[in-house]
């Protein structure tokens, strides 16, 4: 059987470098999508040990923008399948207009289901987020699936979660609207994904909670819960959603344990040496402190809304359609914590 190319977009970032490791580790050609030249070199690097003696023969890189058409087509051309991972995820925390991350999120997503289908690509998987799946109201009794859809019209919805819902409806919405194409979709919804960095220019984000955490910035944990996704078995579910026919036309929660990050905390206190965890917080920060420094940080105002709401979500359709098995949570944490250890001290 002919070798089978995959086009990764966002190929730099943390989820897409698994992946791309991924894909590579099981015989499949990757064409990772950049935002300039500059960015190859770090794609290539950014890969497992076991992916690297595949990378000089079966990856390469091609420049295409989420906020323009040029060179869509030119990487979608020859491929069987694509993992679309790309995501203005960190422009929310500093966009003054909602518009700045919501539309390139959704019209990026768009700009890639035109290629695909035009190309006649086999399956596209999407890689959206919980929160797209955000209850109206929170019933800690209750856990929650992917019938559910995120209310765009909650003003006090963040931008991150407005524009990943409203990404994902789009996704859907073009094949709705597209009964004769061939392509299919799947879209991924992870939680929180933490686990090994692959280069220092992962360190944002989940993993940068985790970074502050070891730092002991705060000094107190926010009191907030998280569902853990595990970046490795996040790969491993994007990859197997390419291929499997029952996966065809899903959403699939891909997540492990909830654990409130003061319960981080204490899991990152019992495995590392008390040197490594030493400025780890050990208790809970008020609630209204939280919501001050909100007022001065893109990035905290976005989990302000997260105080005290502890919903669980489930991954059994993830588990029947594609057979995913997470690991532990605490495994995730420590595996992330160990890895950021190893960075440079000046990281």
């Amino acid at each position: 059987m002919a070798q089978q190319t995959v086009l990764v977009t966002g190929g730099s970032g943390f989820i897409a470098s698994w992946c791309i490791s991924v894909l590579l580790e099981r015989g499949f050609k990757v064409r990772a999508t950049v935002r300039s030249t500059a960015k190859e070199a770090s794609v290539r690097a950014a890969v497992t040990p076991a992916a690297a003696v595949h990378v000089k023969d079966n990856l390469t890189c091609v420049v295409a923008d989420l906020t323009a058409d040029a060179g869509w087509d030119e990487a979608v051309a020859g491929c069987e399948y694509v993992l679309h991972v790309a995501s203005p995820v960190f422009a929310a925390l500093k966009a003054s207009d909602p518009e700045e991350v919501i539309r390139p999120a959704r019209e990026g997503t768009l700009r890639v289901l035109r290629a695909a289908t035009r190309a006649g690509v086999k399956r596209v998987v999407v890689t959206s987020s919980l929160a797209a799946v955000v209850p109206p109201n929170v019933d800690e009794d209750k856990i929650f699936d992917e019938q559910i859809w995120t209310d765009t019209s909650d003003p006090a919805l963040s931008t991150y979660r407005r524009s990943k819902t409203l990404a994902e409806r789009a996704a859907w919405e073009f094949f709705q609207n597209e009964p004769s194409t061939t392509t299919t979709l799947t879209t991924i919804l992870p939680g929180m994904v933490l686990g090994p960095l692959l280069s220092p220019a992962h360190l944002e984000g989940s993993t940068k909670m985790i970074h502050r955490l070891l730092n002991g910035s705060p000094s107190l944990c926010p009191r907030i819960s998280m569902m853990i996704t595990d970046v490795r078995d996040l790969a491993d579910a994007h990859v197997a959603a390419l291929t499997s026919p029952d996966a065809a036309g899903q959403r699939l929660i891909i997540t492990s344990e909830m654990k409130l990050l003061l319960d981080v905390a204490t899991i990152l206190r019992e495995e590392l040496t008390a040197e490594e965890a030493a400025n780890v917080p050990v208790r809970n920060m008020p609630d209204w402190i939280l919501r001050i420094m909100g007022w001065f940080s893109g990035e905290i105002a976005m989990i302000v809304p997260m105080i005290g709401r502890k919903a669980c979500w489930s991954a059994a359709n993830a588990q029947k359609r594609i057979g995913f098995t997470p690991r532990p949570a605490r495994t995730t944490i420590v595996d992330c914590a160990r890895s950021l250890l190893e960075l440079p001290k000046s990281t």
